[in-house]
């Protein structure tokens, strides 16, 4: 099959297919901080139950991508988060497996978010026997997302967190600060004043 190709202002070209799952991946990721930074905390739950329902048709339409399926991922672990009790392990559960095939699409998709996000999810979810939290597993992962993508905001945000978690606050602070002056990423404007504003919470407790 061949493909109908738009040429770009720098001389590449992209597959218009492409150009539409960047468009719908955009469109996903604000309203994700949108929901996450914007909407009141009772608000979420639904919200991000509607935005899972998207996020799923988004992984169908484009099978064998990474970048859906790392927001799929993205998108069921906030919502777990915003459901909480015991009915939110079941959404981390289908979240960790997002992630674990996007990791086998391509590792260094989005800058490899799908390791910052496996990282964040073992080590906020309960161990055994509720749930699968492994600090070890957590620990290792937020390094390869940070051996990526090492001026990451996220990346940077959730290793700093852990790292508080961890008891470690003198680590965690060079992490957290590096998120406070860490380059912004284009069309992500509210979602990188929302985690520096978490980050910013962080470094006053410390």
């Amino acid at each position: 099959m061949k493909w109908i190709v738009m040429v770009l202002a720098g001389g590449m070209a992209m597959p218009l297919w492409a150009q539409d799952m960047r468009a719908e991946l955009a469109q996903i990721q604000q309203r994700w901080a949108q929901i996450q930074y914007q909407l009141p905390e009772d608000d979420k739950e639904k919200a991000f139950e509607a935005l899972a329902k998207e996020a799923e048709t988004f992984v169908a339409d484009y099978p064998g991508r990474a970048e859906p399926l790392i927001w799929q991922g993205i998108v069921l672990s906030t919502y777990a988060g915003a459901k909480g009790g015991l009915g939110a392990l079941g959404l981390v559960k289908e979240a960790r497996a997002s992630l674990e095939a996007a990791l086998e699409i391509d590792p260094e998709a989005l800058d490899g978010s799908a390791y910052t996000s496996l990282g964040s999810l073992y080590y906020q979810v309960p161990g055994w026997p509720l749930g699968f939290g492994d600090d070890s597993k957590a620990r290792s992962y937020l390094q390869k997302a940070l051996a990526i993508n090492p001026d990451g905001i996220d990346a940077n945000y959730f290793f700093g967190d852990f790292l508080l978690d961890q008891d470690e606050p003198e680590r965690a602070r060079v992490y957290l600060e590096k998120v406070l002056s860490a380059p912004g990423r284009p069309g992500r404007e509210l979602a990188d004043d929302g985690r520096r504003r978490e980050a910013t919470q962080l470094l006053g407790q410390r």
